[in-house]
């Protein structure tokens, strides 16, 4: 989160949030900044999330986008966080200042917990299980219609990652930024598109963005960062998140083995829902890199590297090695 952003919100637009839907803000618990001010709440057993989205991140129109395909997908019987009204009836609240706009939306908390590293580097069952939610998030999202352009989700070259790579990535790492620009060109000038391969996505799916309650159900949330682009890509993101981890001079031969595990129940689950052209697979590398390329950007927008453990600055090493030789972080295919 940008500096200036977190010296704009304060006390007072807290408090005018909370009471939008219906709650003192003393009683909110603050999980954090990434993109947005995330705080969780509880009312009548239930427990909620709230969340302040700065317009310098999304646009009100965007959120009202977030918000209609997450009730599209809830009304079908998708397990997602669930939006809920305002005191106003509202799923988004606009709260004005003289500086940056914040935009007020209120969740169910999902059920469940995560389930982080290590134990998910080996949980068949869990890939299985992603593979059927993300299937059928893709298979409703190639029927699903925006209610109106303004309010249509943006496309996956304006990530907002990816639309300040420059700004993010130190300039003196020339490389890094040239083949940033090559594989996006790549992709957009290359890659076909129709309404079997493309469409609204999640585009965020990691071991932070679901929990799994003990009856072994996903429940998805964040999709803060859901936009168009090819459905190839929702499944390289995962795979992405699941293969990362393994660094180092053996890290190759791991990351291959567990990209063929993940792959091979993730799809048994996703063909129950959806349906799967193996010729995709070839294009998962390239996506593999796109999203390397999102992660790394996010890195130098948000660490503070006078206080990174030793695995992140050997990641980040690896990672811009990687990306300038344009090299995908596994390719098995």
């Amino acid at each position: 989160m940008e500096q200036d952003i977190i010296d704009h919100f304060n006390k007072e637009i807290l408090s005018t949030g909370a009471n939008r839907f219906g709650i003192p803000f003393t009683e909110l618990s603050h999980l954090g900044n990434w993109q947005n001010f995330i705080y969780e709440y509880k009312k009548a057993n239930q427990k909620y999330i709230l969340r302040f989205t700065p317009s310098s991140h999304r646009s009100v129109n965007a959120v009202i986008g977030e918000m209609d395909w997450l009730l599209y997908l809830a009304q079908n019987d998708v397990s997602v966080s669930r939006p809920i009204q305002s005191k106003s009836g509202n799923y988004v609240e606009v709260i004005n200042t003289a500086n940056v706009v914040f935009i007020v939306s209120s969740f169910i908390k999902a059920e469940g917990s995560k389930i982080g590293y290590p134990e998910c580097l080996n949980d068949t069952n869990l890939y299985y299980k992603l593979g059927q939610i993300m299937g059928k998030v893709h298979s409703l999202s190639k029927v699903y219609k925006p209610k109106d352009e303004l309010t249509r989700r943006h496309d996956w070259h304006q990530n907002y990652y990816l639309k300040n790579v420059d700004n993010f990535i130190p300039s003196d790492q020339i490389l890094v930024l040239e083949a940033s620009r090559n594989v996006i060109n790549k992709i957009q000038n290359n890659i076909p598109k129709d309404e079997n391969s493309y469409g609204l996505i999640h585009g965020d799916i990691g071991v932070g963005n679901f929990l799994v309650n003990d009856e072994g159900k996903i429940t998805l949330f964040d999709f803060d960062e859901a936009q168009y682009s090819w459905f190839i890509e929702d499944i390289a993101i995962p795979l992405y998140y699941f293969v990362y981890v393994y660094g180092g001079e053996d890290g190759k031969a791991r990351r291959e083995s567990q990209a063929r595990l993940f792959m091979e129940h993730f799809l048994k689950g996703y063909k129950e829902q959806s349906y799967f052209d193996e010729k995709w697979l070839k294009q998962i590398p390239i996506f593999l890199l796109l999203r390397e390329i999102i992660v790394y950007a996010g890195c130098y927008r948000s660490w503070d590297f006078s206080t990174l453990h030793q695995w992140n600055i050997d990641w980040l090493k690896e990672s811009r090695i990687r990306i300038e030789n344009s090299e995908s972080v596994v390719n098995i295919w």
